[in-house]
């Protein structure tokens, strides 16, 4: 099933750097991300987990745990919107989710595990939707969203996150 794309109006600016990243049938961009992280990750040791391209900056691990964690925000938005719930709901500080995450105390192999856990539900969650339930809408971090802006927002974050990690904790890390 191939949806219309967001239109503005119907999610937050900052989001059209995600949405714009998702080719228009997103529900089969859920499906193919699912794979290709799932491959990314693979065989890898779990020395690459923690690997931070600066010392600033997240390791590999909490990348994985962020996505996990925003995905699950972003499904449930879409779920409180899709049940027409207009009750506004809070931001979320990231980098708060990422430090009380212990994702460094982890395993790869279990990260990927959840994320695939979460995916399959969000991928179940948005193929239930039908009709002008896709265009509902309610309130998140003061900003108006609709249902499909947010799958469209889902599956955005995560080709962002995983062009970083390819960019800069993966480059050379390659497995031949």
């Amino acid at each position: 099933m191939s949806l219309a794309r967001p239109q503005a109006g119907e999610f937050a600016p900052y989001a059209e750097k995600y949405i714009s990243l998702v080719p228009d049938d997103v529900l089969g961009a859920l499906d193919q991300q699912t794979e290709q992280i799932v491959q990314l990750f693979a065989e890898r040791p779990e020395t690459d987990g923690d690997f931070r391209y600066a010392p600033d900056k997240w390791s590999a691990k909490e990348v994985l745990g962020h996505i996990i964690d925003s995905e699950r925000i972003f499904t449930y938005r879409a779920l409180r919107a899709a049940r027409r719930d207009q009750t506004p709901m809070e931001g979320f500080e990231q980098d708060d989710y990422v430090r009380n995450g212990d994702f460094g105390h982890r395993t790869l192999k279990s990260l990927i595990e959840e994320y695939q856990s979460v995916r399959a539900a969000s991928i179940t969650l948005f193929r239930s939707f039908s009709g002008d339930t896709w265009t509902a809408r309610s309130t998140a971090n003061q900003h108006e969203i609709s249902v499909r802006a947010l799958a469209f927002m889902t599956a955005g974050h995560e080709l962002h996150h995983v062009k970083i990690l390819r960019e800069r904790y993966f480059p050379l890390r390659q497995h031949a």
